[in-house]
């Protein structure tokens, strides 16, 4: 695969330049040129520096066809299931911290061991005039030298490992139609990064330095070195602990914003697009807010034109049902009207308030699949008449579980299915009773029959709404819910001024 390829290039690569810079570049000079070396001790070290270097490239080349086998087999085998590609890609994304574990490994011991061991026999032999302890600070130095190469190697494969990334993603998708993604997942956190690589950075060059000083200052004078370590003490904790409040501050001011916006972001994921992210920063964050608020009013404005579509979807299904019958004309949004009314005074909240709106202007939709004949005729139906009458909510339901997508659908089902339950189980389609018949149909239900009782019909005229609010008072319990059809009762009682 040419993209694996050329991320094992970027890799090779990174990590030449990255050895050339940390052991030949910074070691050869800390070392060259802080010691005044004879020529023959300058061979030594170059044959400690050079066998040392061969161990730790072995050592590093094991670490690091162990780290990529995995990645290796994937584009060069076949993996079976999608959670192979899974574990690859999460493996990939370990990269970059893998590199920086090889370096602190592999490549430190491979090389420190070795070079230590060879400088301690060849001090003993007497091919190096050196006192045994410099060995110590050598491997000090050399930690400080890795430390700073693992980071820098670790910067570098986040950047290598991003083309690969989206050839694995590519690759999955076309093979197995799904998509690649850590979900969330945080691997390795912006704070640790962050702080480590500040304290680093400020720390490398403080212990180097002062390893440096004390050797050349022993070579020129060879006085006690407690002076020396006291006052060079003094500045590396000073420095250090300024160099990890400068981490932590810099890392708080990068997480904040970060923060702010991950908990506005969970805020649209639960719906809730009513507040926009805090314009408060000075820096490229600043335009990230500016997008992300942009963003919020364009889904504002989508969810807005979005809900007038529904709404009109929505009328214009109850308009079109009722001028089939020039008698029932608007009786689908009158038993709308009449539910929000309950449902309000039955302390409903705004959100399920519009789901109830919705469902009880669908709530006849069944009428549809009723014939003619049937529907519009003026008589006394007969039983088999009204047996396709009594459908009608079975078959509304059903033509509503076809509209897709079926989620957003499915809040007005139970509603549209229940509105001719009674509330003592003689009602239909499926003799529910009391509370056991859901909330919706239960409100529509009082709606219903009190703008059916009062609406003209080819057959009869309508009645006074007094009568039918006597009705609607006799039925509490047996054929409405009594706490819903109570509730419309005492607000028509209210209106008319006949209660206060």
């Amino acid at each position: 695969m040419p993209i694996y390829k050329r991320f094992i290039q970027h890799v090779i690569l990174n990590y030449v330049i990255g050895s050339l810079a940390a052991v030949l570049l910074v070691g050869a000079i800390f070392v060259f040129s802080t010691l005044n070396v004879a020529h023959y001790e300058f061979l030594g070290l170059v044959k400690i520096i050079v066998l040392s270097s061969i161990i730790m490239i072995g050592c590093e080349v094991i670490a690091f066809r162990m780290h990529l086998r995995p990645v290796h087999h994937f584009f060069h085998g076949k993996p079976t299931t999608f959670k192979d590609v899974e574990a690859v890609y999460i493996r990939v994304h370990h990269l970059p911290n893998l590199s920086a574990l090889r370096i602190i490994g592999p490549h430190l011991l491979g090389f420190s061991i070795p070079a230590a061991g060879i400088a301690l026999w060849m001090i003993h032999t007497g091919q190096l005039a050196f006192p045994s302890y410099y060995v110590g600070i050598a491997c000090i130095g050399a930690c400080l030298v890795a430390s700073m190469h693992a980071l820098v190697e670790f910067f570098l494969t986040m950047r290598a490992i991003r083309p690969l990334l989206e050839g694995l993603q590519e690759r999955t998708y076309q093979q197995y139609g799904l998509n690649l993604s850590l979900r969330g997942r945080v691997l390795l956190s912006l704070r640790h990064k962050f702080q480590l690589s500040a304290t680093l950075i400020g720390a490398f060059p403080l212990f180097l330095f002062c390893l440096a000083t004390q050797i050349r200052l022993e070579r020129l004078d060879a006085t006690s070195s407690s002076p020396y370590w006291l006052w060079a003490g003094t500045i590396l904790i000073f420095g250090v602990a300024f160099a990890y409040l400068g981490g932590r501050l810099l890392t708080r001011e990068i997480e904040q914003p970060i923060h702010h916006l991950l908990e506005k972001m969970n805020e649209v994921k639960e719906g809730h697009l009513n507040s926009n992210a805090s314009d408060l920063y000075s820096d490229e964050f600043a335009e990230l807010i500016e997008g992300f608020n942009m963003m919020i009013e364009g889904l504002k404005e989508r969810e807005e034109k979005n809900g007038q579509l529904l709404d009109s979807y929505f009328a214009t299904l109850a308009a079109a049902l009722d001028a089939r019958d020039a008698y029932t004309a608007g009786h689908s949004l009158r038993v709308a009207e009449y539910s929000v009314l309950i449902g309000r005074k039955g302390g409903l909240n705004e959100t399920d308030l519009d789901l109830l709106r919705k469902t009880a202007l669908l709530h006849d939709i069944g009428k549809i699949g009723v014939p003619d004949a049937v529907l519009l005729k003026d008589g006394k139906l007969t039983d088999e008449e009204f047996d396709q009458i009594k459908m009608h909510p079975v078959m509304g339901e059903s033509i509503l579980r076809q509209v897709e997508p079926a989620y957003a659908m499915a809040p007005y089902l139970p509603g549209v299915r229940s509105h001719h339950e009674r509330y003592d189980g003689k009602g239909y389609p499926d003799q529910l009773s009391g509370e056991d018949i859901p909330l919706f149909g239960r409100i529509i239900a009082v709606a219903d029959a009190y703008d059916a009782m009062t609406s003209d019909r080819p057959y009869r005229k309508g009645m006074k709404e007094e009568k039918a609010v006597m009705i609607l008072e006799e039925g509490k319990g047996s054929q409405w819910d009594p706490y819903f059809a109570e509730l419309f009762v005492r607000e028509w009682r209210r209106n008319k001024g006949i209660i206060s």
